[in-house]
């Protein structure tokens, strides 16, 4: 199966989960329980590579990190503000 990645990233929300994770003042530890508390299984580790961009996003855990840190799926998908 082939990787697919778009400027050495397998994601485009990582920054954006980061941003707003510090923001809400959560370690990536609470960010993954409170996403699990929704039925998407992430733990700390899958947070990291997200947040670095090493590890693809799906979906529905994109869904859930969204409903977690109180934006929309959208916002964790536009470009970083510079």
């Amino acid at each position: 199966m082939k990787i697919y990645d778009l400027d050495g990233r397998r994601n485009v929300s990582g920054e954006r989960v980061r941003q707003m994770r510090t923001k809400k003042r959560l370690t990536q530890a609470d960010l993954a329980a409170k996403v699990q508390t929704t039925g998407v299984i992430l733990e700390q580790d899958a947070i990291s590579r997200i947040e670095n961009g090493s590890r693809m996003v799906q979906d529905y855990e994109l869904r859930a990190l969204a409903e977690v840190l109180g934006v929309t799926a959208d916002w964790l998908m536009e470009p970083d503000e510079k």
